[in-house]
């Protein structure tokens, strides 16, 4: 094929490409149409109509449909992406969202919720988790990202006691990937004197730390966004983090992957304003949490399991937490796979209250799904 030739090639092409964009154009102003209705519908009569878009449910069936439907060449972790963004975009027309995070910009959190919710939500920074909890309860935020456990490094307890305190519950929950980068204003690890980070990073680090920097301090700080922040402004020092913060601020990415164990994933959850969940997401979850506290007396956890086990109910997680405030007194949380709101768990939701000094199911959702971005070579 001669180069004319494959220049008229090329360009035939691109014209049906531009074709086909008319046409997605087309078709994407029509379903942002449709949604704008959903929302009209949702509204109407409702005080509160603004607390009933999200509905992770619904995107979830949605997105399991087009996985299903999906002849390819985009892959699964392709359409979980676009759709995102769709179902991000459809949101904000209706109703623009807040969301709260443990800030700021660039902390895992903030991308984790990013890569969930899409970009067209608006993420508050928060300095710490007690107020998103707070600004989620108040309404100053719709809804919160927290981290709730991560795979190498356990619970975040902090959020458990978090939970107890305030009314909230849960709304969806989502997996992302946690890799860390050593970046830095140097262009040589042996230049690294100093290196910041989360706790958590720093730890889950460890071993790499040991073998290739030796004799740098490791300095614990508020976030891995701060610790960037730092390495930015302090030569001859360097930041764990996420490798997308070196690209903000200008750092030289020294070292990629430097986490110890690669399984090494985050569980999240949204939560929102206890009370103020749609009634139109009612179906569609597979999971609940539930915290309870028991009568101090011989048999009584195995009383609680020994109801979900009879009712055929398998349980996923057990913990038990510090009652603040009391001496030697738990709070057990527990995560089970079905939706205990459903009406065929009516009886079992009474027994479980007797058998308890206090009951609460944090909520019902679909089980987590892994967030694909690092799948299709998005910034890690």
């Amino acid at each position: 094929m001669s180069s004319i030739s494959k220049a008229e090639a090329l360009a035939a092409v691109r014209r049906s490409i531009d074709e086909t964009d008319t046409q997605l154009l087309r078709l994407l102003n029509s379903r942002a149409q449709l949604s704008l209705e959903v929302g009209r519908i949702k509204h109407d009569g409702k005080e509160n109509g603004d607390a009933l878009i999200y509905d992770p449910k619904r995107e979830r069936t949605l997105l399991d449909r087009l996985i299903s439907e999906n002849g390819g060449p985009l892959t699964e972790a392709h359409i979980k992406v676009l759709w995102s963004e769709i179902f991000s975009v459809s949101r904000a027309l209706q109703h623009p969202r807040s969301v709260a995070y443990l800030g700021p910009e660039g902390t895992f959190s903030y991308f984790a919720g990013v890569e969930f919710l899409g970009r067209s939500t608006r993420f508050c920074p928060c300095s710490h988790f007690e107020e998103i909890f707070r600004r989620v309860q108040d309404g100053s935020c719709d809804l919160g990202v927290i981290p709730l456990e991560n795979s190498l490094q356990g619970t975040v307890g902090q959020n458990f006691d978090l939970l107890w305190r305030y009314e909230v519950d849960f709304r969806a929950e989502f997996l992302s990937r946690i890799s860390h980068s050593l970046m830095s204003l140097e262009h040589e690890i042996g230049r690294i004197q100093k290196i910041y980070s989360h706790p958590q990073p720093l730890a889950q680090c460890g071993r790499w730390l040991h073998d290739n920097c030796p004799n740098a301090l490791l300095v614990p700080v508020e976030s891995t966004a701060a610790a960037a922040d730092r390495a930015a402004e302090e030569p001859g020092s360097a930041a764990i983090g996420r490798d997308s913060l070196a690209d903000r601020l200008g750092l030289n990415t020294l070292a990629k992957c430097i986490e110890d164990d690669p399984a090494n994933w985050t569980r999240f959850v949204l939560i929102g304003r206890r009370g103020m969940e749609s009634a139109f997401s009612r179906g569609g979850a597979d999971k609940s949490s539930l915290m309870f506290t028991l009568p101090d007396k011989s048999g009584a956890l195995a009383m609680v399991l020994n109801e979900l086990s009879l009712a055929g109910v398998n349980m996923r997680k057990l913990e038990s937490r510090p009652l603040r405030g009391t001496c030697w007194k738990y709070i057990f949380f527990c995560d089970v796979e079905c939706d205990l709101y459903e009406d065929k768990f009516s009886e079992l939701r009474t027994r479980l209250m007797e058998k308890c000094l206090s009951f609460r199911i944090l909520g019902s959702y679909p089980s987590g799904m892994k967030t694909g971005l690092e799948d299709i070579g998005a910034p890690q």
